[in-house]
């Protein structure tokens, strides 16, 4: 039993190197009307990544300016 434990807690380990390496991005736009009348819009964006990882691809598209600012 103890073996299966080390190897499952490895392999989030993994899961959790992986995703803070190569990123994750979750993009959601809500808009909520009534005949014809916008009455709310949400829009989000989360980021999930290391912050190596996201200075990288901000470069790569741009927001560098952005990024450093932050």
């Amino acid at each position: 039993m103890a073996v299966e434990k080390a190897i499952a807690s490895s392999s989030l380990a993994e899961v959790v190197d992986r995703i803070l390496d190569k990123g994750v991005v979750i993009d959601a736009w809500v808009r909520i009307s009534l005949v014809g009348i916008e009455l709310l819009a949400i829009e989000a964006r989360v980021v999930v990544a290391s912050v190596e990882t996201y200075l990288k691809y901000a470069e790569a598209i741009g927001l560098t300016a952005t990024a450093s600012a932050a």
